[in-house]
């Protein structure tokens, strides 16, 4: 498009610097600890390890020689079911350095979500801590495969996941079945390091490395196939816009198993030689400020609640975060005064606004650090580099600045597609190569995007992506259930709430509280739905099409929110 066209039609395209690398994360960082042996790559707080790049190096190449050991090989898939750890980060690279594609799964994943993660992706192994909080996660892989109790570490034959051979089990314990993490990174010898070697030279920047799950808005969760040039280079262009250099703290008190904390925190640091700070094995807003202070933190992450919760902490005022400057905000809209309050009180000047998907690696748009306050709280800033933005109507046409559409992208970040399942991804990007968000956007004559809706109805909980669809088809694996529809209300603390309005079988005697409990044993608890109400039926059109909006509006009139 001619500069005439793009001032009137809402389309934008993102600057050519700084260049695309062509390289696969294994030789990326192979360059970057060379370079910097001896600078900080890795704080666990909570762990006590303090690594440099030099021994980060090291660490990692002895958990991929005992991947290769154990048999791994390019293509498998191998799952990591943790909260945040340095081993959550060994495996992170490690995979990478031979060609294993690591499957992230949701540290709240129950065991209906877990079968279905590991079946569709078809892991091959997975590394999974003992427990989370109130998740016991070698229970629910037992309960999985009962099978593990009887077989040999690394010979699983499960009759509910067939493709699953090897468990390791992070922690000192042991459990029958189950190979421990430090064993298998004792493992490897002098013929997996000539092995890692000619593997890792063998690979292609264009391979796939990174299935992350991301919830469809019919039924199940689908799984973002990302390549080591998609992830590298969007953590690189994140980098060069937050200003990172080897001088950087970047404190990530976000998931790692979300691209906001593996790509946005940890591979982004590693694109400049910075170090990564994990404060916690989840957030805590203490931890957070701790860390901050006592690792001079240059940098800080987090979605607004988490911002908003180290702010309200009682003992705020009496941390040093004076050498704090950047960081990134995302995951859901920021209130002016929460960004204001960061900027004064945290000293993060250069604050940055995110956006994005998952299947776009997932920034797309982000706001710049000399960016007026009013443009890092009323847009998500603009395409960033190497990437094309424009927003079309309900006729797939770009339509004029100002007005409503989906808003699209297109470029190297774009996804490879969804994992076995071209359908849904055609569904997704079209011919053109389009990724289409089914976000609702409004561009002005700058090339700013405002997100004002989504046209998918999908839930955002603190950040989290919750679509109600997929909550819905949970609820109908209850016997006593007839039908069910979930919608978000609005919520002061996360922003928006889950609320389903649940028809129960003739006879059935079923509680709200027993759907409630029923739903907390078997997924996440973000999609857990906080307000539950049993309705004998639903609003409906004419034609017979549940009328959610007005479900919407009677709870929200109901509770009394705003």
């Amino acid at each position: 498009m001619d500069t005439q066209s793009q001032l009137q039609l809402s389309y934008f395209k993102g600057a050519d610097q700084p260049p695309l690398l062509d390289a696969t994360i294994g030789d990326y960082l192979d360059d970057i600890a060379a370079r910097f042996p001896h600078r900080q790559a890795l704080v666990a707080r909570h762990q006590g390890v303090r690594w440099t790049y030099g021994e980060y190096l090291c660490e990692i190449e002895k958990l991929a020689r005992g991947l290769l050991a154990l048999g791994i090989r390019p293509g498998d898939r191998v799952g990591i079911w943790a909260p945040n750890c340095y081993e959550w980060c060994l495996a992170q690279f490690a995979t990478a350095k031979i060609g294993a594609i690591l499957v992230c799964v949701n540290p709240a994943y129950r065991v209906f979500e877990l079968e279905y993660a590991l079946s569709k992706s078809g892991c091959r192994a997975i590394i999974a801590a003992q427990q989370f909080k109130s998740s016991r996660y070698l229970d629910m892989l037992a309960k999985l495969a009962p099978e593990l109790a009887s077989c040999a570490p690394g010979r699983l034959r499960a009759q509910r996941l067939p493709q699953l051979e090897i468990v390791i089990r992070l922690g000192e314990e042991t459990t029958p079945g189950m190979f421990n993490f430090t064993s298998v990174c004792q493992m490897g010898g002098e013929r997996e390091r000539s092995q890692l070697h000619q593997v890792q030279a063998s690979l292609s920047p264009q391979d796939v490395i990174n299935i992350q799950f991301t919830s469809g808005t019919t039924g199940n969760p689908k799984g973002a196939a990302l390549t080591h040039h998609n992830i590298l280079n969007n953590a690189n262009q994140v980098a060069a816009g937050m200003r990172l250099s080897e001088n950087d703290v970047l404190c990530i008190p976000v998931p790692m198993y979300h691209c906001f904390g593996m790509v946005l925190g940890k591979l982004a640091c590693v694109t400049r030689g910075a170090a990564a700070v994990f404060p916690s094995e989840a957030f805590e807003p203490g931890a957070v400020l701790e860390a901050v202070e006592a690792e001079r933190c240059t940098a800080l992450h987090g979605v607004p609640t988490m911002f908003i919760a180290e702010l309200e902490h009682p003992d705020f005022a009496g941390y040093d975060l004076s050498s704090l400057r950047t960081g990134i905000m995302a995951g859901a809209p920021c209130p002016v005064e929460v960004m204001k309050k960061v900027i004064a009180r945290m000293h993060m000047d250069e604050v940055l606004i995110a956006y994005g998907q998952t299947e776009c690696s997932p920034v797309n748009h982000m706001t710049r650090a000399d960016d007026p306050l009013e443009k890092r709280v009323k847009t998500v800033g603009r395409a960033g580099p190497h990437l094309e933005v424009k927003i079309v109507g309900e006729d797939g046409q770009v339509v004029p600045v100002g007005e409503k559409g989906d808003i699209c992208a297109r470029g190297y970040a774009v996804m490879k597609g969804y994992w076995e399942d071209p359908e849904r991804t055609a569904d997704t990007v079209d011919a053109e190569g389009w990724l289409h968000s089914g976000d609702l956007g409004v561009m002005d004559e700058e090339g700013y995007v405002a997100v004002v809706g989504r046209l998918k109805d999908m839930i955002i909980r603190g950040g989290e992506n919750i679509y109600p669809r997929e909550v819905e088809e949970f609820l109908f694996t209850h016997p006593d259930i007839q039908d069910a529809k979930v919608i978000g209300v609005p919520d002061e603390k996360y922003g928006e709430a889950v609320c389903a309005w649940v028809q129960l079988r003739e006879g059935a005697q079923l509680s709200e509280d027993g759907i409630r409990e029923y739903c907390k044993e078997h997924i996440a608890y973000f999609k857990v739905p906080r307000y539950i109400r049993l309705v004998r039926e639903f609003p409906m059109t004419v034609t017979g099409k549940v009328q959610k909006f007005k479900m919407r509006e009677a709870m929200v009139e109901e509770l009394g929110l705003t």
